[in-house]
């Protein structure tokens, strides 16, 4: 099971140099996969959760791709809606071969409607718009003469029934994002299922986790995977690789916008994870 991390390309905190040292310090840390978030209109309901400066993820991976030999890039998860369907695979196709075949493209419907109305486009048509620009970019990719022939792995975000149902027809994976783990327990059954349902394949499981290490442990139904002492935390990296998870990405994001000045409180927690894994992947001190 692979192991990614959601990076914070946005706040008053984060500037180049605190992108670059986020990039070494996690593929330092021997992480598989590194992964940003996606707006373009910095609107109130946007700036609200994640201010300003925001640096837009396909022009950001882009950079971090020099600055780093062999973690994966990718999005978590990419306003499908927001992009022409044709620019999102050239980009992407474009990115993917500067990088040498390490980005994964993780798509969603979106969610603040003062961008989608400062953008131009319908809200209320955010999921058939996303179902549409999938189809359109997966036919430009199959045209291997003009957008490469190496194949970018589609991750479909959401944890509703129709992000599911998203995934199993256009997905190569189904990408839920901050859930608890009795609901993430019944994830793989239910995408199963559907799969069955429709006669498709089932494809693969990459849930988006947070990250937040306490000292004491944390009880409770509501507590989400990925929260609780270091001893929890791997127990629930083990249950998901038991659920048969094909990656991992973990959040160490806790909303509050001012945590971006403070990044080596995230980068200690992503170390501890490291140390626990078996084996363990601590490859330099993020201190």
């Amino acid at each position: 099971m692979k192991i990614g991390v959601n990076i914070l390309n946005f706040g008053p905190g984060t500037d180049p140099g605190v992108l670059r040292s986020w990039a070494q310090t996690v593929e330092g840390l021997g992480f598989d996969l590194l992964m940003l978030s996606d707006h373009i209109a910095i609107t109130p309901d946007v700036s609200e959760r994640y201010p300003a400066p925001f640096y837009e993820p396909f022009t950001t991976l882009s950079w971090l791709a020099g600055l780093t030999t062999r973690i994966r890039l990718g999005t978590t998860v990419l306003i499908a809606p927001y992009r022409h369907p044709l620019l999102t695979a050239r980009m992407a196709a474009n990115l993917n071969e500067l990088s040498g075949g390490r980005l994964v493209l993780g798509v969603g419907v979106g969610w603040a409607r003062e961008e989608f109305a400062a953008l131009g486009i319908p809200f209320e048509r955010r999921g058939r718009l996303t179902d549409e620009h999938l189809r359109a970019v997966r036919e430009a990719w199959a045209d291997a003469s003009a957008y490469g022939d190496r194949r970018i792995p589609v991750w479909i975000g959401g944890h509703s029934d129709a992000g599911l149902r998203r995934a199993v027809r256009l997905g190569d994976a189904w990408h839920p994002l901050r859930r608890t783990m009795p609901w993430l327990r019944e994830a793989p059954g239910r995408l199963t299922a559907y799969a069955e349902e429709q006669g498709l394949p089932v494809p693969g499981f990459a849930p988006r986790i947070i990250l937040r290490v306490t000292d004491t442990p944390v009880g409770g139904a509501d507590r989400l995977a990925g929260e609780g002492t270091i001893d929890q935390i791997m127990d629930d990296l083990e249950q998901l690789r038991s659920l048969g998870a094909e990656a991992v990405v973990l959040d160490p994001y806790g909303g509050d916008p001012r945590e971006t000045h403070h990044p080596r409180t995230a980068w200690q927690a992503l170390a501890a994870v490291a140390a626990h894994l078996d084996p363990p992947r601590t490859r330099t001190d993020p201190s």
